[in-house]
Formats: structure tokens, sequence, C-alpha cells
């Protein structure tokens, strides 16, 4: 049984080349206060530690998956074909498709075993997607979601004077 501690989140990574390219995602989480851990598991070089963390997670009281991959991508479907928590996959950018090929794969999942899908290193946005799905059941976490859309609408705001005033 899951306790107040936690990891509501999971991110689980291709390769630990990836961490620079998944932190954004950890820093979203952290800044709303959302627990999470991130592991490494390949879907190709290690798929039953892959397939371990996926059955895993509802146990562990994860309530979304985040899976970040490049090149072939297959780990956000491994990951979501042995769950039916959320996966939102994260094609990251690498070899001689800046990660086109990722993207692909990792969009184009067969009907039943959805993944959601940021953009090309979105990593950023794939950390706030997971806090708003946790957020339906959480009012303080959509508080604080909300209280962030404020802060970034101001940052705008404050841009738009700057722009005006004549910028930089």
């Amino acid at each position: 049984m899951p306790d107040a501690s936690s990891p509501l989140v999971a991110i689980v990574m291709g390769s630990e080349s990836d961490l620079p390219k998944v932190t954004p995602a950890m820093e979203a989480l952290k800044r709303l206060g959302v627990p999470h851990d991130v592991h490494v598991a390949s879907a190709h070089r290690t798929p039953e530690r892959a397939i371990e963390i996926a059955a895993q997670a509802r146990d562990r009281g994860v309530r979304v998956i985040i899976a970040a991959a490049g090149g072939a991508a297959h780990l956000a479907g491994i990951l979501a074909a042995h769950t039916t928590l959320p996966v939102i996959g994260v094609p990251i950018s690498s070899g001689a498709l800046g990660g086109l090929d990722a993207l692909l794969s990792t969009v184009q999942m067969p009907s039943g075993v959805p993944v959601a899908t940021v953009a090309i290193d979105g990593a950023r946005n794939a950390g706030l997607l997971a806090a708003q799905i946790i957020a339906i059941g959480d009012p303080a976490l959509a508080a604080r979601l909300a209280e962030l859309r404020r802060e970034m609408a101001a940052r705008v705001i404050e841009s738009e004077a700057h722009v005006r005033r004549g910028g930089p």
C-alpha cells in the first residue's frame, strides 16, 4: 500500500544520456510539489526492467508514467502495454533525424495501447500534463497549477511592457 511520500509520477528514461532533456519534467513536478521518482530502463536492452517498472507502478502509488526515449523510442509503448496508468511519451532528439524518428515511434501507438505524446524534447510539458492529470482529484494541486498559469501570464504581460518601452 502506498504511503504519503510515494511518488505520484514515475519518470523513465531510456538512457542516462537522456537526463538533461528529462530534467525540465522533474523541475516542473518539483515546482508543483508532485512527488516523483526517476528510472533508467531500455525497451531494447533491459525490457524486463521496463516491464517491471510499469507492472509495479500502481502498487507503488504512481498515477502517471512519463517515458522519455530517442531513436526507435519503444519505451513508452512497452510501458503502456504493461499498465493501465496514463503514459506520457517524450520523444528525445538524437541522431540524423533529430528526434523525428522518436516522435513517430511514440505517437503512432496501435489502437488499444494509448500513449499521450508531447513535442520532441518536451519534458516540461510532460511534467505539467502529468500534474494536470493528477490534479483532477487533487484540488490543492489544481490551485498550484492555476497559480503557475497566472505567473506565466504575468511574465508575458511584463515582457510586452518591456518591448513597448524599447526592449533591450
